[in-house]
């Protein structure tokens, strides 16, 4: 097991919110770089790194090491998969707020224009991805941008990586491990039901987001069957029947849920 903690970049305490900015990473030699870079280029200063490796074997490592002096905690060690590392990152969260970036992803200038609109609160706010595919491979489904309602994240799946979370919102909370690639989904379906916690939408890029990672291509086959009861649990009995609704016609129309 490798691992380091060091201070995080200097922050201007007196005028910004520290964000706890997680990347989990298992054999990323190849992007992990650029993607810390796109966060160092952020006009945004007051933001903390925190990476989990599930014990890669390219140069993952290495490249943890060379970027030490950036990283305010990292850790590579066997997990049990994506979510698994996320909630390992969350124990190390110093930050008033929490963002979740692929290690394949890049920052856009956009996170630091809507990390300067955060504001004290049990308030998640959250911008629009900008998708990219790799030549040879087709998108599976397309991203939604746009404001969501609960009754639209009830039909449709919203970017993890367009959100930027209160760190207030795992105080209580992990992602289940039950599901294997919609964790944050089924996260979001109890945040978005949660009265106490305001949603802000900004019509603001934030991300480039890698379409063709392990989601994009990989099925998760409890969550499909747990949905509708993490919604009716979640979100009320009103609208667990617009779902079941919207669902028979999709069934009917031959259109994926997910």
């Amino acid at each position: 097991m490798l691992s380091t903690e060091r201070n995080g970049a200097k922050l201007n305490k007196n005028t910004e919110a520290k964000i706890s900015v997680i990347i989990v990473t298992y054999n990323a030699a190849e992007t992990l770089q650029n993607c810390l870079d796109s966060i160092y280029s952020q006009r945004y200063q007051a933001i903390e790194i925190i990476v989990i490796d599930g014990k890669s074997t390219d140069g993952t490592v290495k490249i943890l090491e060379e970027n030490t002096n950036h990283i305010y905690y990292w850790k590579s060690e066997e997990d049990e998969g994506i979510y698994d590392a996320m909630n390992k990152a969350l124990k190390h969260v110093t930050g008033d707020w929490v963002y979740f970036l692929g290690a394949d992803d890049r920052l856009l200038s956009g996170f630091s224009e809507l990390a300067a609109k955060l504001m004290p609160g049990n308030t998640v706010y959250y911008g629009y991805s900008k998708e990219f595919y790799h030549p040879h491979n087709k998108p599976s489904f397309q991203i939604l941008t746009g404001e969501f309602s609960k009754y639209r994240l009830a039909k449709y799946c919203l970017n993890h990586q367009a959100i930027i979370y209160p760190a207030s919102a795992f105080m209580n909370n992990n992602y289940d491990l039950k599901y294997k690639v919609l964790a944050d989904y089924a996260f979001n379906i109890r945040l978005w039901g949660d009265n106490s916690f305001k949603k802000i939408y900004y019509p603001i890029p934030i991300v480039s987001y890698n379409m063709n990672g392990f989601s994009s291509a990989t099925e998760d086959l409890p969550f499909k069957k747990d949905k509708a009861l993490i919604i009716r649990q979640s979100m009320g009995w009103i609208m667990y029947m617009r779902f079941l609704v919207k669902k028979y016609r999709k069934k009917l129309l031959g259109e994926t849920d997910f």
